[in-house]
């Protein structure tokens, strides 16, 4: 069962926002009604605690103020005592009532309505008695049990304060227990619900991100499928179409390469067999002028040989059609191979060398080693000035082939050493000789050393020029050799 998705990545954010929050919104309203709640009680607490003690004061004010009053009236027997008295008695009703309003236990109602009985009883007592009688002294009496009556309904309403505030106390602290757990248990579920959406909002981009980065490298073979919202399923689809087309533009060169470089390879042969011929003195013995003018030839017919022996391997290895042809071979001649067919150039431009090469037998292929070696030579040559000097040294390191060339030309500039082995970039620094380059000699030096498994750098040289360094293992298996190329294409 497939589920419903967003149809754009603005949806999939909004849903993610939206589940992100539900929890922590739940989590705010919960505790703002519970601390509404709290808040509610506290509130009634301290209305029904301040209306209670201020009532408790005004009953105790009111029966001293009616037993002063009734006493008084035992003395004197004036009327007007009555009088006050009974304005007194309905101050005390009214207390007596106000205190009845609030939330009272069963025995506190009693006691209050004892109250008012009993202080009903003393009025209608006092105005039947006639002062200075035995009747009299009676009714005064009866005051100190209509005080214990109020003391003891003060009392039993003190403690059921007490008693709500102690119920007060416990609810608040269930509430923050309960308000603690939730956010301790929000916490792992929201981090959960973040890392979840982050990883739906991450991997489509990420592999979005990874295609482009896989197009900018010019690596073409990786079908580009992705799934997720619809507006990034869309734009998947258009990366595919362009990575489609770079691939029938990369095949279409790559054809162009190697017609290109057979039909030139034809003619080339021609003129580079009537050149040796010349050389060789075939048909006729050459003059001084005629044999430098026929060196030249030749020196250049070698230059075209090499740029089209590197057009057709990077074509070839574009194309994924070359491999290894692993043996083991002595280093030295092969360097020396190599130098003399660069052997006119040299002389000609006057660069000295400085050749160190230890007598190693590496197990690699001879044919691409040897264009390694040819290549970095040529790209040296192009750019040392007259007289300068080249370096070329060899030597064993643990189990690998390290191998230096130095010159003293212009060096590489820093902002173009990310760019200086991709095929066809020739940078800004001025070439020399009389055959431009193609720009792909180290691109085909890179393939090749990928392809043995080795590496290649930029360093820096101590006199200012470029200092290429490349590592190859010395001992390559021959199964490792065989799985190299596709890894390097």
């Amino acid at each position: 069962m497939r589920f419903p998705r967003p149809k754009s990545l603005s949806g999939l954010m909004l849903i993610g926002f939206t589940v992100v929050a539900a929890p922590l919104l739940f989590a705010i309203l919960n505790a703002a009604v519970r601390m509404n709640e709290l808040s509610n009680r506290s509130e009634l607490l301290v209305v029904h605690g301040v209306r209670a003690t201020r009532n408790n004061q005004l009953l105790f004010e009111e029966i001293a103020s009616l037993e002063r009053t009734a006493r008084l009236y035992q003395i004197i027997g004036n009327s007007d005592s009555l009088d006050v008295y009974a304005k007194n008695h309905a101050r005390l009703q009214a207390t007596v009532e106000d205190l009845s309003r609030l939330t009272l236990d069963a025995e506190s109602v009693h006691d209050l309505a004892s109250l008012r009985e009993q202080s009903n009883m003393i009025l209608a007592r006092l105005k039947a008695a006639r002062p200075n009688s035995s009747q009299m002294a009676k009714v005064v009496s009866a005051f100190p049990q209509l005080a214990e009556l109020a003391s003891k309904v003060s009392t039993r309403i003190s403690v059921q304060i007490d008693s709500e505030l102690a119920r007060l106390q416990l609810a608040t602290q269930a509430a923050q227990r309960n308000l603690f757990w939730q956010t301790l248990l929000l916490i792992p579920m929201t981090l959960l619900v973040v890392g979840i959406f982050t990883y739906l909002f991450g991997r489509p981009i990420r592999a979005i991100d990874r295609s482009i980065s896989e197009l900018g490298r010019g690596t073409f073979s990786r079908p580009i499928a992705i799934t997720g919202p619809a507006d990034l399923e869309r734009l998947a689809a258009q990366l595919e179409w362009l990575r489609v087309r770079l691939l029938d533009l990369a095949q279409e060169k790559n054809r162009f390469l190697r017609h290109m470089s057979h039909e030139l390879k034809t003619p080339l042969a021609n003129i580079r067999e009537g050149t040796e011929l010349l050389m060789d003195g075939a048909v006729g013995e050459l003059q001084s002028g005629q044999r430098e003018v026929t060196a030249i030839l030749r020196e250049n017919g070698m230059k075209l040989q090499r740029l089209i022996e590197n057009l057709l391997s990077f074509s070839a290895w574009q194309a994924k059609s070359v491999g290894l042809d692993l043996s083991e071979f002595k280093l030295r001649p092969l360097v020396k191979s190599v130098l003399e067919n660069q052997q006119l150039t040299l002389v000609a431009q006057r660069v000295r060398l400085d050749v160190q090469i230890e007598d190693l037998v590496p197990f690699a292929d001879r044919g691409k080693l040897r264009l390694i070696f040819d290549n970095l030579l040529s790209n040296a040559i192009k750019f040392t000035p007259r007289g300068g000097t080249i370096s070329i040294h060899a030597r064993g390191e643990r189990d690998q082939l390290v191998i230096d060339v130095m010159d003293t030309g212009p060096g590489i500039p820093a902002a173009e050493r990310a760019r200086i082995f991709e095929a066809f970039y020739q940078g800004k620094t001025p070439q020399g000789g009389h055959v431009k380059g193609t720009g792909i000699g180290l691109s085909v030096v890179t393939e090749f050393v990928n392809a043995h498994g080795g590496s290649i750098e930029i360093l820096e040289a101590p006199g200012g020029g470029a200092h290429f360094r490349v590592r190859l293992p010395l001992r390559q298996p021959a199964p490792q050799a065989e799985a190299e190329p596709a890894h390097a294409a």
